[in-house]
């Protein structure tokens, strides 16, 4: 052995021995970190089909597929870090003996081929990742600081180390591959052919006429400093905890694998019920709490252990950033910023949490800096410096340009995970739109709306620091069952004037099982004027397909999807164990809604509380009428009577265009999956084009109305009904469709608010249900149902029938 070889073994097998030490420790460390977190015994059901769903995310990056050049290059780079984990076996067998291989697959052909294909995927993965990086680097990127690009805020000397180290490692693998076959060949060995070397043979050639014992000795070398590369990155990662860029090569696959649901879906729809101690907490067994029980998230300990996993596997890849509305609009919120920030108070806060309580004030006075964190309330007031709100995004750009480089410090300072101040600002918490765009980006399945919705759930119900607005909209649910405080007979109002009857529960019909659907009003379909356009249209279309129906009128009550959202868990409960008690009473089964957000919450969160119904969305329904010849579209734009384009009125709902845009409800498409019916409903309208925004379908721009937005004022960055609104007008089409009531007022605002700078004035946002009215009406102003020709109404009284 000589002596150079001696060296490299005296280096590189200590420094081995200590990241092997180190990792241990740091897992070691995970495991206790993630243990502080409250219990959450619905992870670990149906092993066999969360093993399906972590092998088709893993093996075909379908949650990265959003990007798929980043998709393509990382599959590579990840895959090669498994299949050539063997180099690093072979490298230390050749610090003793140059000429060693692997026994048994050593010389095996398909191993070589599949090593060598690996490192050149691999090496070029990882530049293609580099060069995105640098191509989306906030330097470059529009907005105060840089704040466009996604990754804004990451952490760049952890992302570059593991990259230059992934760099590193695949080029000492060719270049041993290519000395390998340089020394088979100056040896005389009989495997420098290309079926051992096929895509590193002429590497070798670059090695030809050297010596034996040089090449030898450049084997050796190349080999020490590919293991001291792999061993320097597992010893920094080891010092690191909070390196999410790194550890999220092996937290993934747990926190995949444990994801909310075993089948794959997004973990979106319906939020989590109010834990304490892993159970849910309902208006039954809170007198049985502790005093101290903690409702909702005010300590990083509060979070359920998932929830700590969730946040030490972020990878910072800032996909969540990219989708934000709140963050595209100049608000403080980003998804990944408050993940990191949580996950770095967690890290830091542990050794606190671990010591034993007699053992704590000792450190926390030999430890200023863990002092001064574990007094710091998660949400509070940072002292950063927020951007008031513009009308416009050019207003906005204008006043970053007045800030530069500190609007971006401003921005971070909205996040502080050491304290002593709060750790995430108040305007973050508040900002959440719960859209989903985060959950639904995010490659690694990181829960963000449930974090968010836990911490407004202590901020409500503990601290009582909430937003003003949702003082008035707390008290309105409370005590008139709708957020608009109006008196539940004004329930009725929208069906004045209907040339048909109305049937209600109660009163008409004694029991849901008599009619075909019980019509789920709701509180913007029958007190929002603009809504109410959608529920005449729908009433009007059902009643033409000659599907039966009948409604709650003033037994209806709001769903409470805004309070929950807002954090007000028991007044949601309230709310909705009220309707669940009046459905089950009723006998309702089937349900249709035009309200997303109630379609929501009846659909997958009643259930939680003993509400199972089959609730279908107007547009599934319609959609599904329309395939059935229940109701024949045959009008065109042009067939309608008066203007080319006419615009609805209050009691002439029905309205249409020769062009359309879509914009995707949040709570119809992210949160379930309703993205075909209404797309396929406006393809059935004859004369009428669809032409699609640019953000759609999943990557669809949020009207700002969710997570109780609709009844906060918007005071920081531009508005996000604005953003969304002038990306629809930019389309040129006439007609602004939309599937849910939440949506249409925002977005209607939106368009007032630029027709008012004389734009759009020729558009109209309307209900899916508006345009497919207008299609099946008859000149003479009859719907066109099952009976082609047949007048669906016969009586010849031509006046009103009443309501109910």
């Amino acid at each position: 052995m000589s002596a150079l070889q001696i060296v490299a073994l005296v280096v590189c097998v200590p420094v081995a021995l200590a990241g092997v030490a180190l990792f241990a420790r740091v897992v070691n460390h995970f495991v206790s970190v993630f243990r502080l977190g409250q219990p959450d015994a619905t992870r670990t059901g149906d092993r066999g089909a969360r093993t399906v769903t972590l092998l088709r995310e893993f093996l075909g990056h379908t949650r990265m597929s959003r990007l798929p050049v980043v998709a393509v290059a990382h599959w590579f780079t990840m895959v090669s870090f498994a299949v050539l984990f063997f180099t690093l076996v072979n490298a230390f067998g050749q610090l003793v003996s140059p000429e060693w291989t692997l026994p048994l697959v050593g010389h095996f052909p398909p191993f070589e081929w599949v090593t060598e294909l690996f490192a050149w995927a691999g090496l070029a993965g990882i530049v293609v990742l580099m060069v995105i990086r640098q191509r989306n680097h906030p330097r470059s990127a529009a907005g105060g600081g840089g704040r466009r690009s996604r990754f804004f805020g990451s952490t760049f000397w952890q992302a570059y180390y593991v990259e230059l180290t992934i760099l590193g490692v695949t080029v000492c693998i060719l270049t041993l591959r290519g000395l390998e076959y340089a020394l088979e060949k100056a040896a005389g060995g009989g495997h420098a052919t290309a079926l051992h070397f096929p895509m590193t043979g002429w590497l070798g050639g670059l090695f030809g006429g050297a010596s034996v014992s040089s090449l030898e000795n450049a084997v050796v070398v190349v080999a020490a400093v590919k293991i001291l590369i792999s061993f320097a990155w597992m010893i920094t990662i080891s010092l690191q905890p909070t390196m999410g860029v790194a550890w999220h090569r092996f937290l993934a696959f747990f926190n995949i694998f444990l994801k909310r649901h075993a089948d794959g879906r997004t973990s979106l729809g319906e939020l989590q019920p109010l834990m304490v101690g892993g159970k849910p907490v309902d208006f039954e067994n809170i007198e049985d709490l502790d005093e101290d029980a903690a409702l909702g998230v005010g300590k990083v300990e509060d979070f359920t252990w998932k929830g700590l996993l969730d946040f030490t596997t972020c990878t910072e890849c800032g996909r969540c950033q990219s989708q934000c509305p709140a963050w595209n609009t100049d608000k403080p919120l980003s998804p990944k910023l408050l993940v990191m920030a949580l996950r770095d108070h967690a890290h830091a806060k542990a050794p606190w949490l671990l010591a034993a309580e007699e053992d704590r004030p000792a450190l926390e006075e030999s430890n200023a800096a863990l002092a001064s964190l574990v007094g710091a309330p998660l949400v509070g007031d940072t002292g950063y410096a927020a951007l008031a709100s513009t009308s416009t995004e050019h207003d906005t750009e204008a006043a970053q340009g007045t800030h530069g480089a500190g609007e971006r410090a401003g921005l971070l300072a909205a996040y502080n995970p050491h304290g002593p101040e709060a750790v995430i600002d108040a305007d973050v918490l508040w900002s959440c739109t719960t859209c989903g765009a985060c959950v639904e980006q995010c490659p690694v399945d990181i829960e963000h709306v449930d974090a968010i919705v836990d911490l407004r759930r202590y901020q409500n119900l503990i601290e009582s620091a909430f937003p003003a607005e949702l003082g008035g909209l707390f008290k309105n649910l409370e005590n008139k069952g709708n957020p608009w405080g109006m008196a539940a007979r004004a329930r009725l109002d929208w069906a004045k004037d209907l040339r048909f009857e109305v049937k209600i529960l109660g009163q008409d019909v004694e029991s849901a099982d008599e009619v075909d659907y019980l019509f789920w009003v709701g509180c913007a379909g029958a007190y929002e004027d603009r809504a109410k356009k959608t529920t005449r249209a729908v009433a009007e279309l059902l009643d033409a397909a000659g599907v039966s129906f009948a409604i709650l009128g003033d037994g209806e009550s709001c769903t409470g999807d805004s309070a929950r959202r807002a954090g007000n868990e028991f007044l949601f409960q309230m709310l909705a164990q009220q309707n669940v008690e009046t459905l089950n009473e009723a006998g309702a089964t089937k349900i249709v809604v035009t309200c997303a957000h109630c379609f929501n919450t009846i659909k997958n969160e009643y259930p939680q509380l003993g509400g199972r119904y089959e609730v279908v969305h107007h547009t599934q329904l319609l959609n599904r009428l329309v395939r059935e010849k229940k109701l024949v579209p045959v009008a065109r734009p042009a067939d309608a009577p008066g203007q080319p384009s006419p615009k609805s009125t209050a009691k002439n709902v029905a309205s249409t265009a020769p062009t359309v845009t879509y914009h995707d409800p949040c709570y119809l498409g992210r949160h379930n999956g309703v993205y075909a019916p209404p797309r396929e409903l406006i393809g059935a309208l004859p004369g009428v084009q669809l032409t699609e925004m640019e953000r759609t379908k999943e990557k669809s721009f949020c009207c700002g109305a969710g997570g109780a937005r609709m009844w906060m004022e918007e005071k920081l960055g531009t508005r996000i009904n604005t953003n969304r609104t002038e990306e629809a007008i930019s389309t040129g089409a006439e007609r602004i469709a939309i599937g849910c009531p939440f949506c249409r007022v925002m977005i209607s605002d939106g368009l007032t608010a630029a027709q008012s700078e004389g734009r759009g004035d020729n558009v109209e946002v309307v209900d899916v249900a508006q345009m497919l009215l207008a299609a099946v009406k008859r000149p003479g102003g009859e719907a066109a149902g099952p009976e082609a020709g047949e007048p669906t109404h016969p009586s010849p009284d031509p006046e009103p029938a009443p309501v109910g």
